[in-house]
């Protein structure tokens, strides 16, 4: 298991987060491509919407994408999301979670955020990722794979 690497970025009021406030917790980290798009939109909602049931086991859903802090705020207010969304818009920690690549869209080729999540356990490990996601049924999938470690953390 690898160690998470650490980092501290804003979030739609320009408050800071780093990953190292969260020790302790079990933590949902998930890259995203842009704010207001009909997957990303997706994905938010439902993490927004499940949210409960992770707190239930004691994680944490943050949410990184490119986007402004301005911009997380506009579509935190759009789509009443209920999730920690972060600013990283030099893409760092994009990249050094692996999540920024190549990709295409209509015939063109350019470097974008990799739909990518990380399940984070309370010592700072990930424990399991998913790399290229695509949405549909993708938070369910995560909430089972975290009801999984928990009940095998520690043993």
């Amino acid at each position: 298991m690898t160690l998470a690497p650490d980092f501290c970025l804003p979030d739609h009021s320009g408050k800071e987060h780093c990953l190292r406030d969260y020790a302790g917790k079990w933590v949902v980290l998930y890259f995203y491509p842009k704010d207001n798009t009909s997957g990303c939109t997706r994905e938010a909602k439902e993490f927004t919407e499940m949210k409960e049931e992770f707190e239930k086991l004691g994680a944490v859903i943050i949410g990184v994408s490119k986007d402004s802090p301005k911009s997380h705020a506009k579509f935190i207010e759009k789509h009443n999301l209920g999730i920690l969304l972060l600013s990283d818009e030099n893409h760092e920690v994009i990249e050094k979670y692996g999540a920024w690549g190549k990709k295409k869209n209509y015939g063109r080729e350019y470097y974008g955020t990799v739909r990518s999540t990380f399940l984070i356990d309370p010592e700072g490990k990930i424990v399991k990722e998913w790399r290229k996601v695509r949405v549909a049924g993708h938070v369910e999938k995560v909430l089972n794979a975290l009801k999984e470690e928990v009940n095998n953390y520690g043993t």
